[in-house]
């Protein structure tokens, strides 16, 4: 294999390290919100979700794009073989963190009443938002030193301690809504209103696990960083540089590089509580009553939005994994590799977000049913309106991901701004003009996904002159999944008619469809031997797929 192949095998491989990582965060994370779900009931769902929704804001603007921005610095640093200013600007990230994180968590913790109560219209949800202040310093220093080994080309740490918090998180999580529920209920009963204080005990109890389970990553990659360290110091002795980066010089160059980040990242991810707080005085000033709503907006965060990013979940990682890798290859010029990986990346992501959005899209109901025994019309019918914004989603992710690692920070920024804009008509027109309640925010979510990756993918062409290969990429993953579809509804129908059994019959129709889309996508020719290496086990599938003559031996 040429080096050239080996860097982008690598390189791929890395990204699925990190990506397995967050499937299995994200099943963990949607198997605990079942439990999680029964316990708090909608209205809890929507003091969870409300709070969780504010955290991640603050957590964004406070810490949020510090890893991507310290694994692109330390990176940099490390092709051009300056190991002591990568170590130096580590210990500035560090005191920038520290610093930044302490400022949010107090901020949340005191002004957690003015949030609540004027800004996203929730009361209820001050006790689970003030238990998440402490969090916003733990993660803010935590993301430092996962940037930091992201930047020196390895994963291992960042996946491992993203199993370990995910895990702390769902057993703390689950002891503690149940515990905090019963207590919240017996205030409620002395109120007169045990249901609205027991779901919002509940939803603290919810947060104190997301604290510790941080708390614990946090404890796993200092251990790791303390083994580490030793060995680095040691590299440092052939330094190429002999003079150090000022600190001045450091901070500076953090800033610059965060603020783009800061911005691009805070502007993509804040729709989600904007969105919040215009569906629900929208939906007061047309009359719904406070528990409809609330109970709608627990169903959209609960339900709709933990499935949903399930998939979303391995863009983001692969868009994590991809910025130092491109970075690298940009500081040293070479075009064509950057190109190289942009296409393995985009195809990589889409081989996956294509057959979860038509799986998602024919079983919503069926899944629905399995994980939360919610037979409902309301949330499956959100999730196959929704399900296509996984691939838009998935992409304009990566895509950010791409911008950010070739130099181009003021592109996602502008990009995410027009969307914004954009975003907020749409959604206004869709509750005022068509009533749509809630799937009105369903909808506005899939047109602003979509803008982005228009327009994030104008921006990689117009920097780079990269030109997108469209029939491997999209319309062979494409045709795949929606032949997938038909197999998975064919194969669902005809068990649950026959032994009524929607566990099995969801579960056997999920196994088909995966045999059906790796086979088409392999017969149409979408992945190549070398790019099918690439994924977790890839050696193995490689090994089947040419027994079974999928794959030219």
């Amino acid at each position: 294999m040429s080096t050239q192949k080996k860097n982008e095998s690598g390189f791929l491989i890395q990204g699925s390290i990190l990506a397995v990582a967050s499937i299995i965060s994200r099943v963990i994370g949607l198997l605990y919100r079942i439990p999680l779900k029964s316990i708090l009931g909608d209205m809890g769902n929507d003091y969870y979700g409300t709070a969780m929704e504010v955290y991640s804001i603050l957590l964004l603007i406070s810490s949020y794009s510090l890893p991507l921005a310290v694994s692109k610095l330390v990176s940099n640093r490390v092709a051009k073989g300056e190991r002591k200013n990568a170590y130096r600007l580590f210990k500035g990230a560090i005191l920038f963190a520290a610093v930044s994180g302490t400022i949010a968590a107090l901020i949340v913790y005191f002004g957690a009443e003015v949030i609540t109560v004027y800004l996203v219209k929730t009361p209820l949800s001050i006790f689970a938002l003030k238990v998440l202040a402490p969090t916003l310093l733990v993660v803010a220093i935590l993301g430092v030193i996962r940037g930091f080994f992201q930047g020196m080309g390895t994963m291992m740490p960042s996946a491992i301690s993203q199993l370990l918090e995910q895990i702390v998180n769902a057993i703390v999580s689950i002891w503690a809504a149940y515990m905090l529920f019963r207590y919240g209920s017996r205030i409620g009963a002395v109120l007169g209103n045990s249901d609205q204080y027991g779901a919002a005990y509940g939803a603290a109890g919810g947060t104190i696990g997301t604290g510790l389970g941080a708390l614990a990553a946090l404890l796993f990659v200092l251990f790791v960083f303390s083994v580490y360290v030793p060995v680095f110091k040691r590299q440092m002795l052939w330094d190429r540089r002999k003079g150090e980066e000022s600190y001045r010089n450091i901070f500076f160059v953090l800033v610059m590089t965060i603020i783009p980040v800061l911005l691009s990242t805070t502007i993509y991810n804040i729709s989600s509580i904007i969105d919040m707080g215009i569906f629900k005085h929208v939906a007061a000033a047309q009359g719904y009553a406070e528990k409809t709503y609330s109970t709608l907006w627990g169903i959209f965060v609960g339900e709709y939005k933990v499935l949903i990013n399930v998939p979303i979940a391995i863009a983001s990682s692969l868009a994590a994994s991809s910025v130092p890798s491109l970075a690298t290859a940009f500081a040293s010029r070479d075009i064509p590799q950057v190109r190289r990986k942009i296409a393995s990346s985009i195809r990589f992501i889409m081989v996956i977000a294509f057959p979860c959005a038509v799986g998602m899209g024919v079983l919503a109901s069926p899944i629905l049913q399995l994980l939360f025994h919610d037979a409902r019309q309301i949330p499956a019918r959100m999730i196959q309106v929704g399900a296509i914004s996984i691939i838009f989603y998935s992409l304009s992710t990566l895509s950010n991901g791409i911008l950010q690692g070739i130099d181009r920070m003021k592109a996602p920024v502008k990009n995410a701004v027009i969307t914004l804009a954009l975003h907020i008509g749409v959604l206004f027109i869709l509750m005022y003009g068509f009533d749509l309640n809630i799937y009105a925010v369903v909808w506005a979510n899939t047109f602003f996904s979509f803008l982005m990756c228009i327009l994030n993918g104008a921006a990689i062409r117009k920097y780079i002159k990269y030109r997108q290969e469209v029939v491997r990429t999209f319309l062979i993953p494409a045709i795949a999944a929606v032949v997938m579809g038909g197999a998975v509804y064919g194969m669902y129908e005809l068990l649950i008619k026959t032994i009524k059994r929607n566990a099995i019959a969801t579960a056997a129709a999920i196994l088909v469809g995966v045999i059906v889309y790796g086979v088409l996508l392999l017969l149409m020719r979408g992945l190549t031997e070398e790019e099918l290496k690439a994924f977790p086990k890839g050696y193995l599938l490689v090994k089947i797929a040419k027994k079974l003559h999928l794959l030219k031996k």
